[in-house]
């Protein structure tokens, strides 16, 4: 609401979704907002009465890393021009946070912290969706198999191995669509619990390591040939046949490869199923400012202006006949988004309807650090 022509920034606050708290230099708590009332509840009182000593209690619960604990993030905020994103434990599940720092018309430097209300409702309606596709596909299953027992029980004296053969064929073909199905969605699902958990930041960093892209992109590709990538009901094709690739010599990130994996995987899936069989798909890589960019461009149909909104949001599909019209759980986008900021990374994308679409996502460049604090300790000693 104006107050002699301004704005009355409490009740900006107060109109946002996420919870946002606002410490002094000397760690005392000066603002909060409704959203952070109701996130942390009877809590606040003691945010209040203690600042940011109560703070460093509160949202260190169950973080065992140094780095990732509060006072770390908070120093880290102070020299960084960008929000820094953490996790705090609360009510049974990690919320997402961000650190920032804010300087004041006077040069002191306050530490915001907000923290993202996440709506679990969705995923529990989701999750009933799943369960009852996970019965039916079960249930299907059954019967093809009772089916098949049938079959082979009741064989017709005049009917050919070839009649027997291609009836059976349907069957297992059914059964194989369903099977794929449920292990892609239990896939997705485990890696929906690390992002809700909290685990995925820590078991990214765990398995971090330096990634020569060029070694790298030669196996994944090799084992394309060797999994099913697509949906069984998409029409099976060379999908590698339609791939190059632009990798510069000596492109080294930090990263890791199950990850990266699971990632292009994706986004080479939705590459394949949105576009023209036999259209081509570029994946082309570049070094910028310590972080290498891969853009993976396909000549596909395209995202409608008014369906970008949706592109990462979990559980949600571009409503286009052609997207429609393959099978898929509207999350991969969701997930990759996640995979790729905790690797320190970034995802985005850029496409136009009847055009095609690039994924692009960074990854820091490989730093020798061993290498580096040698060349630092020689500088000096010089």
């Amino acid at each position: 609401m104006p107050i002699d022509g301004k704005l009355d920034l409490q009740a900006v606050l107060d109109g946002l979704g996420e919870g946002v708290l606002l410490f002094t230099s000397d760690g005392k708590l000066i603002t909060e907002n409704l959203a952070a009332r109701a996130i942390l509840g009877t809590d606040l009182n003691v945010l209040r009465e203690k600042g940011w000593p109560a703070a460093t209690v509160l949202f260190n619960t169950k973080q065992t890393d140094p780095d990732q604990q509060i006072d770390a993030i908070r120093a880290r905020a102070m020299q960084s021009e960008r929000p820094l994103r953490f996790h705090i434990y609360r009510s049974g599940s990690y919320v997402p946070c961000w650190a920032a720092a804010v300087q004041g018309e006077s040069g002191e430097v306050f530490t915001m912290i907000t923290l993202e209300t996440t709506d679990w409702s969705a995923m529990t309606g989701e999750t009933d969706r799943f369960r009852a596709e996970m019965r039916e596909a079960v249930e299907a299953t059954q019967g093809h198999i009772d089916l098949i027992n049938q079959s082979m029980k009741v064989i017709k004296k005049n009917e050919s191995v070839e009649t027997l053969s291609k009836r059976l064929g349907g069957f297992t073909r059914l059964i194989s669509i369903h099977m794929h199905r449920v292990a892609r969605f239990m896939e997705m699902f485990e890696r929906l619990e690390d992002i809700r958990t909290g685990r995925l930041r820590e078991t990214v960093k765990q398995r971090k390591r330096k990634l020569d892209l060029n070694n790298y992109f030669e196996d994944f590709l090799e084992e394309l040939d060797e999994i099913m990538l697509v949906d069984p009901e998409t029409d099976a094709n060379d999908h590698r046949a339609r791939i190059t690739t632009t990798i510069p010599k000596n492109t080294i990130v930090n990263a890791s490869s199950q990850y990266l994996t699971r990632i292009l995987r994706d986004m080479l899936r939705n590459a394949i199923m949105y576009s023209m069989k036999a259209s081509p798909i570029k994946i082309n890589i570049q070094t910028k400012n310590q972080m290498v960019q891969i853009d993976l461009v396909d000549e596909g149909y395209g995202v409608r202006q008014k369906e970008r909104e949706r592109v990462f949001e979990p559980f949600a599909r571009a409503r286009q006949p052609q997207i429609m019209g393959e099978f898929g759980y509207g999350l991969s986008l969701y997930l990759c988004k996640h995979e790729v900021e905790a690797m320190n990374g970034r995802l985005w994308f850029d496409s136009e309807e009847g055009v095609g679409t690039t994924f692009s996502l960074t990854l820091p460049v490989w730093v020798d650090e061993t290498a580096a604090a040698s060349s630092s300790s020689d500088s000096i000693l010089s």
